[in-house]
């Protein structure tokens, strides 16, 4: 067993997590509309696997999967990886960064109130569920209906973002029930398949054109893919396993748009 991090070694890597994790809400902006979702979120996972398969096989271990690891990875491919990474992209072309970064904040409430049914040492106490119903209450007043009013289509966007927090909350609170499969490997399985799935979507629905506009902004999807993914998912993992998920998605509250 994992043993929990100091709350310095915690904060310090919670906090650089952040920061790498929320360069991804700007390089998407930057290239919001001029880049199909789907093919966004695919190129994105596939340079985040590529790295992360490359550091395994540098180290001389295999980056396929174990049998024991095909569920896992899909199921963190899908709800922390190309579901989320899709509504994102689409979501900030209907919205701003700061809003969209806002409605992310709501995933350590929900985590919370996920982690109470699913695990006994998180139950929610009249103290925590007070917090809880303060968060989101608070939130409601920050986002306000203005949000839904700024533009074009921003109602689709916050809802897609919402679904985002969602996605994460349940991604976030299965992953700490992953006893035998490492940190390391469980952030490169959910790059592998979210870059497969993505990919198989976006040729399905969008065809091959779609990759064209990604190669013209191929110095943002890199750092996308290492900066925003790679790194902070591997560190990302082994905090939800140290620590747990409820204060791993304090994360929602550091990142910055």
């Amino acid at each position: 067993m994992i043993q929990p991090l100091s709350p310095l070694a915690f904060t310090t890597r919670l906090f650089f997590c952040a920061l790498m994790w929320s360069s991804g809400f700007l390089f998407m902006k930057s290239m919001a509309g001029t880049i199909d979702p789907m093919a966004m979120a695919s190129v994105r996972g596939v340079i985040a696997a590529l790295v992360l398969g490359g550091w395994f096989l540098v180290r001389r271990l295999s980056p396929l999967p174990k049998r024991n690891e095909l569920v896992p990875w899909l199921v963190l491919g899908t709800f922390n990886g190309w579901l989320p990474n899709i509504l994102t992209a689409f979501a900030l072309i209907h919205i701003a960064v700061s809003l969209g970064s806002m409605i992310q904040a709501s995933g350590p409430l929900l985590v919370a109130v996920m982690s109470h049914f699913a695990f006994a040492e998180e139950t929610l106490t009249p103290r925590k569920i007070g917090g809880i119903l303060v968060g989101f209450f608070g939130m409601a007043v920050l986002i306000g209906p203005a949000a839904l009013m700024e533009a074009d289509g921003a109602a689709i966007g916050v809802a897609a973002m919402v679904c985002v927090s969602v996605s994460y909350a349940i991604g976030n609170v299965y992953a700490r029930q992953i006893r035998h499969v490492e940190p390391s490997r469980m952030a490169l399985g959910q790059q592998a398949v979210s870059g497969l799935v993505a990919t198989l979507l976006t040729l399905a629905f969008s065809g091959g054109a779609a990759y064209g506009p990604p190669l013209d902004h191929l110095s943002e999807m890199i750092a996308l893919g290492i900066v925003a993914t790679a790194l902070p998912i591997t560190l990302y993992m082994g905090l939800i396993r140290s620590n747990g998920p409820t204060k791993a998605a304090m994360i929602g509250y550091l990142q910055i748009g």
